[in-house]
């Protein structure tokens, strides 16, 4: 039906509502309402075929919109217009990001009266009741909006489309019944998270606080996590998109996202209701919960007394938690409201099991370049600038025996009769590394470690019990300041990294969004390709991770960013080299979406995961990963380090790189120099384990022998374990461990792989092909083994030029739905008894897409064009 075809109506149509794109309006226009005096009414009827249930989708306004609708006479409903959203487009003319954007809304299932039925709209927004509505459908069939197209004109779209993106296939999958299927992993979950107790950090792993006597529980708990949930999901809402993220793998969310007024600083407490209503639906489902909520990005003080001084509305506190008790104390507010609200049960998180971890500050250090009076207001910059004084001052008995100890270096910001000392840049420090910059790194350290020992007893005070996590943030210098860095973390339970994989992308909003006209590479990890075209090989990964002290590692923003060809890497890169190092939580970042939608927002994201080579990988690359089934490595290096030593400034020998996101490599100065080379080949990840340890004793390094595992000349890798081998030259990844067997990458360059039980060949250059035993046997003798496959991924309408040197320009970022190229391959099984072997083709959602064949003479199996997933059974 369409919005501006109603039998009746009483809306003001505004003529900004005029000014809009028609061309992205289903029928070349639609309803519309802007009046700040009355509420806007548009009346429709319709004859339904027959009587019965019936879902109801809007496609309509649904920014900043209030918008219901009443059935054949009956109570008026709100649609929620944030919910089950998809489609989202612009259509203001001159593309401005107002209020004209229009997207489809499911609103949900209703019964239609056997003829004639009636369902009135209103608008009734708080800003002059706007609103419009291009059309809406019922449906009583499997069915997913596609932009303006009618029902009746699918079929025939969807033949056009497959003409014009040959090699192509769309991943539209229909709305998930969320039923059991074979690539269900919620039986890996818990009951409800919390059943066994709390998440305990234990040596270097998490454990239940209650394990059963055998089973999953009583195993170490690794986490398969996202960042999300998308915002305003709640209710039902938010109940199936956690059981759809049970369904994929996940067991932990982070919640990361701000709790406070970004001007004053005052406590949200909506959101922060949001968020326990979040984890009660996450638990539900096995999932436990991780929250952050401090970035200083989220906030940009007015000017105001106290912790606010000298700000203006625009700056951001960087470095000002560590060191202004005002902004401290308003910071525990925060976190006092978070534990201490009740929830719809009346019950608060302090005691909630299913909060498995808080997460004190993202992304800040006092050792990272935003930390320099040139980024922080002048009344902020005293306050820690008299800290240091005073410092000083205890040290040395006076500011001028420190200075005389110095041998007198000056800084401009010294004002020794205020008792102030300055601080001289970071670059200088990890240059120069004078006594002034050591006793500086002595102060600095000393005041961010403070600030978590202290939240943390804050917190414990109030009666949390759950484990704790400082920071996750780089620094100015990785081999001088980064275990200074870890080592203000040791307060918390467990120590948290990010790390991106980025591909060269340039443009406005860049940081945050791709558009039309931005540049960017095809970057292959596998290949350890440089963002630049042309450069050198870069040895480093964010998926590198040595433990420090020996506690459980996360890395808690993690991804390979779009609009990258190669980013079908990650998901089996990720779970192969993360069970290999042990690490304990790989959190991907970022979960936007409930559906699988190519712009949830007006533009695309560069980290969305409900795409088809991220989620879509899901169910193998999450089932390796937490069940073990590629062993962990040797301990590789153990590498003990003076806690004097660190504050020396004299470095580490194992140096993680910054992996920064485009969002945070704007904060980096331009002073910053290619980090020094690290003394241990950084490979040595993709061989086993590593630990660091900084501590008071320090040690002697232990160090085993690379050459066995690392060929420099033939460019390959092989773990110590001998189940991964990367032959980095090519770029493919082999797994060949007992109940886990594929490969990743040019298989095209490979010919044909032949691992323990299978053999994999495929003509592609970008290909991951994978069985895993889903029954934890080896697959010589599993009887349920998953077959994945997938390809790489784009926008349908996607569409580039090349911009030299190995850059392409984007000229249309596309639409829905996603593409996925078509897959090519075969695997062969080499069991005796695979004639007696059935496999089952599932459908994109992960159900059978027919009847269970028996498997091809030999144990072969050609891979379908469009099937990502198989299921073999015995």
């Amino acid at each position: 039906m369409e919005g501006e075809k109603p039998v009746s109506q009483q809306v003001v149509r505004h003529p900004w509502y005029s000014d809009v794109k028609r061309d992205q309006l289903s029928g070349g226009d639609f309803v519309a309402h802007f009046d700040k005096g009355r509420e806007g009414e548009a009346a429709y009827e319709f004859d339904a075929p027959k009587g019965g249930d019936y879902d109801l989708w809007v496609r309509a306004n649904t920014t900043a919109v209030k918008l219901s609708y009443e059935l054949n006479g009956g109570a008026a409903t709100d649609i929620k217009v944030d919910q089950d959203r998809s489609g989202v487009v612009n259509i203001a003319r001159d593309s401005k990001i107002d209020l004209r954007f229009v997207a489809w809304v499911r609103v949900g299932t209703m019964p239609l009266k056997a003829g004639k039925n009636r369902i009135v709209f209103r608008f009734h927004s708080d800003n002059s009741n706007h609103g419009s509505l291009d059309c809406f459908v019922f449906v009583n069939e499997p069915f997913m909006p596609n932009g303006t197209l009618k029902p009746s004109e699918m079929a025939e779209h969807a033949k056009q489309s497959a003409e014009a993106n040959k090699g192509w296939l769309p991943w539209a999958p229909g709305r998930d019944p969320l039923k059991d299927s074979p690539i269900d992993l919620r039986y890996l979950n818990e009951a409800f998270a919390g059943e066994h107790g709390r998440i305990l950090a234990r040596g270097e792993v998490f454990v239940h606080e209650k394990p059963a006597a055998s089973g999953p529980t009583s195993l170490p708990v690794r986490f398969w996590a996202v960042n999300g949930p998308p915002e305003n999901l709640q209710g039902e809402g938010m109940n199936r998109h956690a059981r759809m993220l049970a369904k994929y793998g996940v067991n932990l969310v982070r919640l990361h996202g701000a709790v406070m007024n970004e001007k004053t600083g005052a406590t949200r407490m909506d959101v922060i209701r949001s968020r326990i209503a979040a984890i009660r639906s996450l638990k539900g489902e096995g999932i436990y919960s991780l929250l952050s909520i401090y970035f200083p990005l989220w906030v940009s003080p007015d000017a105001g007394p106290g912790w606010r001084e000298g700000y203006n509305g625009s700056t951001h506190p960087f470095a000002a938690m560590y060191f202004n008790k005002d902004l401290q104390a308003q910071y525990r507010e925060w976190w006092k409201a978070v534990l201490t609200t009740p929830g719809a049960d009346g019950s608060t998180l302090l005691n909630e099991p299913a909060l498995m971890a808080l997460e004190l500050v993202n992304e800040d250090s006092l050792f990272f370049w935003t930390f320099n009076s040139d980024r922080i207001p002048d009344p902020q910059m005293r306050i820690v600038e008299k800290q240091f004084g005073d410092w000083a001052t205890k040290k040395y008995g006076s500011i001028s025996a420190a200075m005389s100890t110095w041998k007198n270096v000056p800084h401009k910001r010294d004002a020794a009769l205020e008792g102030r000392l300055g601080f001289r840049p970071l670059y200088s420090m990890f240059t120069e590394k004078t006594q002034r910059d050591q006793d500086t790194a002595a102060f600095l350290l000393e005041t961010q470690s403070n600030f978590y020992r202290e939240t943390t007893d804050y917190l414990r005070s109030l009666g949390y019990k759950g484990m704790i996590t400082a920071s996750n943030w780089t620094t100015a210098s990785n081999d001088v300041f980064g275990p200074l860095e870890k080592l203000s973390y040791m307060s918390g339970d467990f120590i948290d990294r990010h790390g991106y994989f980025s591909c060269n992308h340039k443009g406005d909003n860049s940081a945050w969004s791709i558009r039309d006209g931005h540049t960017y590479s095809d970057v292959s990890a596998l290949r350890f390709e440089s963002e630049k075209p042309g450069d050198p090989k870069r040895f480093s990964h964010p998926s590198m991770d040595p433990m420090y002290n020996g506690k459980p590692s996360m890395i808690s923003e993690t991804a390979w960013n779009r609009p990258n060809r190669y980013r079908s890497e990650a998901p089996l890169y990720f779970a192969a080299y993360g069970a290999l190092q042990d690490t304990d939580s790989i959190v991907h970042f970022v979960m936007d979406s409930d559906n699988w939608s190519v712009k949830p927002r007006f533009f695309m994201q560069p980290w969305t995961l409900l795409t088809p080579t991220q989620a879509g990988q899901f169910p193998a690359a999450a089932a390796i990963y937490r069940r073990g089934l590629i062993k962990p490595g040797e301990m590789m290096a153990e590498l003990p380090m003076k806690i004097s030593d660190a504050v020396a400034l004299k470095g580490s020998s194992l140096v993680q790189t910054s992996n920064l996101d485009e969002l945070r490599k704007a904060d980096v100065s331009k002073a910053e120099v290619a980090e020094a080379p690290a003394g241990i080949d950084p490979l040595i990840h993709l061989v086993g384990r590593c630990n660091v340890s900084i501590t008071n004793a320090g040690g002697k390094a232990t160090l085993k022998e690379l050459k066995p595992y690392i060929n420099r000349t033939s460019q390959t890798i092989v773990s110590s374990t001998g189940e991964l081998m990367l032959d980095y030259g090519k770029g493919i990844l082999r797994l060949n461990a007992p109940s886990a067997q594929g490969c990743s990458g040019n298989l095209k360059a490979a010919g044909s792989t032949d691992l323990k039980d299978v053999v994999i060949t495929s003509d592609m250059d970008l290909v991951n092909i994978v069985l895993v035993a889903l029954d934890e046997k080896p697959l010589a003798v599993s009887s349920r083994i998953l077959l994945q496959a997938m390809t790489e991924e784009k926008a349908t309408g996607f569409a580039t030029e090349p911009a030299g040197n190995g850059v392409m320009r984007i000229t249309s970022i596309g639409q829905d739905p996603w593409l996925f190229r078509e897959i090519r391959g075969s695997v062969k099984l080499k069991r005796a008894d695979a004639a007696q072997l059935k496999i089952t083709a599932l459908n994109l959602e992960g159900y059978p897409a027919g009847n269970a064949s028996a498997l091809a003479a030999g144990g072969a199996i050609e891979l379908k064009p469009g099937t990502v997933y198989y299921l073999i059974q015995k």
